[in-house]
């Protein structure tokens, strides 16, 4: 959006409809699939859900959805990654800001918080700024009365402020993609793909593969993953504009191609042996140099030997896996969140008994591929702590989402707009005193 799309005069804040909020997110940059009809469903379970924008004459310049949610002094509301607005142009932020203001005291709200998906500011992937910081959306969300929640690092509880997001835009196809890689992603998603893992889409009666998953991750991290019948509403609310993918082993292809290995590195081996028995057979000093010399034979076969010793090896690990656990396991599984603009992979989980097999890379480079298929230029793995110190402990999240690839999007953060004044300072007095 632009300035001269809103203009000064006529912008009339207003009740808009799912559909236009839908069309109006898939056409702006910052639309994302937090703010469509679907994801202000999935709010309504929580408490009653507002469609606000602002109109220029008929034209939508701003919308989103507010979902009203009960506090201990009453009603608070929040916009998830929105409104959707140009936060540079003060009249277009000054209408959005008084629809929502309309909206929360219709609802007799205390107050409305937001968290903006306008970037702030942008980071290389190493965290070093590429861009300056838009200290116009600040100034403007702060004079039409916003409170700001501060630029924080961490994870956050309700919209992370620092994303990692790969862009796909030039990249034609899978050769291109991998190029775009790292040398160890490029190495990792060949393991993957050479240990005969595969990635396909889960239906509906399978979403406890995946939340058995997410609880696998959740117990190892420390924090408590969604329940079941949480991602079954997903399924059924976003309906094709949502996968649940899952990467499952084929152990018995994968025993085949580890056969066929050792089968060939054995064949080698007797190869190089009778090489060396015919050279060591030759009249002392007649022996050739080089390939077939004595010395060098006896190395190519030690390294023979441990390659067959690492061959069978593995062989009798993944039978051992076959006979306790079969040979087909659900190891990794993330969830896909389609939307014009991108797709996000919200939340995964993984088997770690299976990390050297790196699922977690096949995953997301499947996904990737989808995108290129469908024409969508941007893959958001979303949250990193935006603390970019190889001694942090969220270091090894960031460096795995680097190695795909890509940049840091710095979000503004939380604002919070007081609509009741006595409770609203009431509301944040009790905070205070609690530490909350």
């Amino acid at each position: 959006m632009t300035q001269s799309d809103a203009g000064v005069a006529s912008l009339t804040p207003t009740k808009i409809t799912p559909a236009e909020l839908d069309a109006f997110s898939a056409a702006q940059v910052q639309g994302s699939f937090q703010q469509t009809s679907q994801m202000a469903a999935m709010g309504a379970f929580n408490g009653p859900v507002d469609y606000v924008g602002v109109k220029r004459g008929d034209k939508l310049i701003a919308a989103c959805y507010v979902v009203y949610t009960r506090s201990r002094f009453g009603l608070e509301g929040s916009v998830w990654c929105g409104p959707l607005c140009d936060y540079d142009n003060p009249q277009v932020v000054e209408a959005m800001t008084e629809a929502l203001r309309r909206s929360a005291k219709a609802h007799h709200a205390i107050s409305v918080s937001c968290w903006p998906a306008a970037v702030y500011r942008l980071h290389d992937l190493d965290g070093k700024p590429t861009s300056d910081p838009d200290t116009t959306m600040m100034d403007n969300m702060a004079r039409f009365g916003w409170k700001h929640g501060g630029f924080t690092v961490g994870y956050e509880s309700v919209v992370n402020r620092w994303n990692f997001v790969k862009g796909l835009d030039g990249i034609h196809n899978e050769k291109e993609l991998l190029a775009s890689f790292s040398k160890y992603r490029r190495k990792n998603i060949r393991i993957a793909q050479d240990s005969g893992l595969r990635v396909r889409r889960l239906e509906r009666g399978e979403l406890s593969i995946f939340v058995k998953l997410c609880d696998m991750s959740a117990a190892r991290q420390g924090f408590k993953s969604r329940d079941l019948a949480y991602y079954e509403r997903l399924f059924d609310t976003f309906g094709d504009l949502i996968e649940f993918k899952v990467v499952e082993t084929h152990f018995d292809e994968y025993l085949d191609t580890l056969q066929s290995k050792l089968n060939a590195a054995s064949k080698d081996k007797r190869n190089l042996e009778r090489l060396l028995q015919r050279a060591q057979q030759q009249p002392e000093g007649t022996a050739k140099k080089g390939a077939s010399d004595p010395a060098t034979l006896e190395k190519r076969i030690a390294t023979a030997d441990k390659k067959i010793a690492a061959l069978e090896k593995t062989i009798g690990e993944v039978n051992g896996i076959i006979a306790s656990d079969g040979p087909v396991i659900p190891v990794e599984a993330g969830v896909y969140f389609w939307h014009p603009n991108e797709v996000v992979c919200l939340s995964s989980g993984e088997d770690d008994r299976f990390m050297d097999y790196y699922p977690s890379s096949l995953i997301h480079f499947e996904a990737m591929l989808d995108c290129i298929a469908r024409g969508v230029e941007r893959f958001n793995f979303y949250g990193i702590s935006g603390i970019f110190d190889a001694n942090d402990p969220s270091y090894g999240v960031w460096q795995f989402k680097t190695r795909f690839g890509g940049f840091v999007e710095e979000l503004p953060g939380k604002f919070t707009l007081p609509v009741d004044g006595l409770r609203f300072g009431v509301s944040e007095a009790a905070h205070k005193l609690l530490h909350r």
